[in-house]
């Protein structure tokens, strides 16, 4: 990622970060999850809390021919992964700003029918403000298409992946997302990771072992009596309060998270009761909190995950370039 002032359209003078891809169709899966992002970003990017694509370039500019994508967007100076892992000062009014930020923009991306599902504090950016924008969605899927594929391709990363997923759940819903920003919220408070397993096997025990062993009714979810076994295989572990792995912080902090990482889905809290938990009291104006104006259309790539075979790559390019006219005639009407 590059920054740089630019001196162009009605970017002149604006600091922004430019994101070189090359030879982007080597990978057609790297491809094709590069079109999401953009297509994604391009819809969901007029939230506050989402980055924004101002500009994108190809090189050479030509509709079969170009290889490499320049990606322009807002600076940010820093993201949440450094933040948390440096020796800056962090009080709980950070946390709580940073975690608002981070539930209102993900209350717009579940209400555009959009799943995120690879949140983890480095795709979180953060400028000198400490203002918040998430970005990375080329893992992204709508929620009735997330479960038409393998997960061994596309998965959150591990410290950050829900019990579901652990499991081989094929039926996840947005609360794998919420889960995930428990995670990043935890390590906010600890300053370091919660849950750091060295594999999927491990990072179910860790969870385990925090959380203590789950009910027959908490696992009701899991899919195969394999994975239930699984889960038992790793021993009893008794339920602690969650306080005490977070003695120094806001009780009622606390409680939220606790209400993020609930081992079963069903139980888990959504992004819009997140938002409205009083341990956001000084920050909630559900007024500001806005929805998306109408849910993210997937069919580009629906037919192609259901036979289960790569997008050709002709057919990449065209989308593409068609994006990127797209990216450009947005710009073009804000200029006007």
């Amino acid at each position: 990622m590059l920054a740089r002032t630019v001196q162009h359209k009605e970017l002149r003078g604006r600091k922004v970060a430019i994101k070189k891809i090359t030879d982007v169709f080597d990978d057609l899966t790297d491809a094709k999850r590069i079109l999401r992002e953009m297509k994604l970003l391009r819809h969901l990017g007029v939230h506050e809390n989402i980055i924004n694509i101002l500009d994108v370039i190809l090189i050479p500019p030509n509709v079969m021919d170009f290889h490499d994508i320049y990606i322009v967007t807002d600076l940010m100076e820093s993201d949440l992964e450094r933040i948390i892992s440096s020796s800056q000062p962090l009080s709980d009014a950070h946390f709580q700003y940073f975690l608002y930020q981070i539930l209102r923009g993900m209350k717009f991306v579940h209400s555009g029918n959009v799943l995120h599902r690879d949140l983890k504090p480095s795709n979180l950016l953060v400028n000198s403000n400490c203002d918040l924008s998430i970005c990375d969605f080329g893992l992204a899927r709508g929620v009735e298409t997330a479960h038409n594929e393998d997960l061994t391709e596309y998965v959150v990363t591990r410290w950050y992946r829900a019990p579901e997923l652990l499991t081989d759940c094929q039926n996840y819903n947005d609360a794998v997302d919420v889960w995930a920003v428990g995670c990043i919220f935890a390590e906010m408070l600890r300053r370091r990771p919660f849950f750091t397993g060295r594999d999927p096997s491990d990072q179910l025990h860790m969870i385990i072992r925090v959380l203590g062993s789950p009910t027959e009714v908490e696992m009701s979810f899991v899919p195969h009596e394999a994975a239930k076994r699984a889960i038992l295989q790793h021993g009893f572990y008794p339920k602690r309060p969650l306080i005490e792995f977070f003695p120094d912080a806001n009780p009622l902090a606390v409680d939220l998270l606790s209400q993020m990482l609930k081992f079963n889905p069903a139980e888990r809290i959504s992004v819009v009761q997140a938002l409205a938990h009083p341990y956001l009291a000084q920050l909630q104006n559900p007024a500001d909190e806005p929805v998306c104006a109408e849910p993210f259309n997937f069919d580009f790539e629906r037919e192609s995950l259901d036979l289960g075979v790569e997008m050709p790559k002709e057919e990449l390019q065209r989308l593409v370039f068609q994006e990127c006219m797209s990216i450009h005639q947005i710009e073009a009407h804000h200029m006007q």
